[in-house]
């Protein structure tokens, strides 16, 4: 399980886009690095693939570590850390995310 996931809203909190928050867009394989919709952009030299297709400087995100950033709890809208409890479910017990500070569960149950 992982304490950041796809769609998750997130803070940037070190590098250049510090303080800035964003959408996870994508992430890592390994679970070590995310994309956060309009945020870490740099450009990149592409050449053309096909006739049609123009060569040029794209600009593309690029993924942050996931330490860089911390998830944005819904309900106040900072920063928070995020642990783990086990729920008790009608089909039998379920791992969720929940605030450190609050208790407050962050995964439907």
């Amino acid at each position: 399980m992982r304490k950041i996931r796809k769609g998750d809203t997130v803070q940037v909190i070190a590098g250049k886009d510090n303080g800035k928050s964003g959408t996870v867009k994508s992430m890592a394989r390994d679970g070590e690095a995310v994309i956060v919709e309009g945020l870490n952009i740099v450009k990149k030299h592409a050449k053309a693939k096909r006739q049609n297709e123009t060569a040029g400087i794209k600009e593309i995100e690029a993924p942050l570590h996931i330490s860089n950033v911390a998830l944005i709890s819904p309900t106040t809208g900072k920063p928070v850390r995020v642990g783990f409890q086990t729920v008790e479910t009608a089909t039998g017990p379920k791992k969720v995310r929940v605030v450190h500070k609050t208790g407050e569960v962050l995964d439907p149950v």
